[in-house]
């Protein structure tokens, strides 16, 4: 596999682009997104077998099931990183070792269910959020203690409707190679 073919296979939809302005029009798509991913994930990974959720998206990549439990994992990050924001002056937030979490037992032992189950309930409780903030509230930002930047909420909202998008690509596009549907 060349190098170009792994990395089309880690990125399916591209990077994340942030627009040089976000519009409400940008909003309102990337909450329609977070709002319909956890059905149509859902509708997607439900016909997998056992064995097909033990199947990497890619070479050295992470199992779907990995894969589903990190979606969830790291959505509720971004819920507690929304209230965070809205609640306090630029918070510096946590981070974590996605790696080392679809590594533990859970990630990579769990039903699915589990986490489709969380990733449900998190998507309606920000959804829910999202749909009620003003324009200001968007501009309110967190530090990532990492990198030190500052994030405004429409940016992340942004950056995980592309996450949505880019690790739903993964299951996807191994269903269509390996011809599961």
């Amino acid at each position: 596999m060349t190098e170009a073919q792994l990395e089309k296979l880690k990125y399916p939809i591209g990077n994340f682009e942030l627009p040089n302005t976000i519009t409400p029009e940008h909003i309102e798509e990337w909450i329609d997104v977070l709002e319909t991913f956890p059905k149509r994930l859902t509708l997607l990974v439900r016909p997998l077998t056992d064995e097909q959720l033990e199947t990497p998206y890619r070479p050295y990549g992470w199992t779907v099931r990995q894969l589903i439990h990190h979606i969830a994992d790291s959505h509720h990050h971004s819920y507690a990183r929304f209230k965070w924001s809205l609640t306090e002056n630029k918070p510096v937030i946590k981070a974590y070792y996605e790696d080392r979490w679809a590594d533990l037992f859970d990630s990579k032992t769990a039903p699915i269910q589990l986490s489709l189950d969380h990733l449900t309930a998190v998507h309606g409780k920000l959804v829910y959020l999202l749909k009620g903030l003003s324009p200001e509230d968007f501009e309110k930002s967190f530090i990532h203690p990492e990198t030190h930047s500052e994030i405004p909420l429409k940016v992340n909202l942004g950056m995980y409707s592309w996450h949505s998008l880019h690790h739903y690509a993964h299951i996807e596009h191994l269903i269509i190679r390996n011809h599961w549907h």
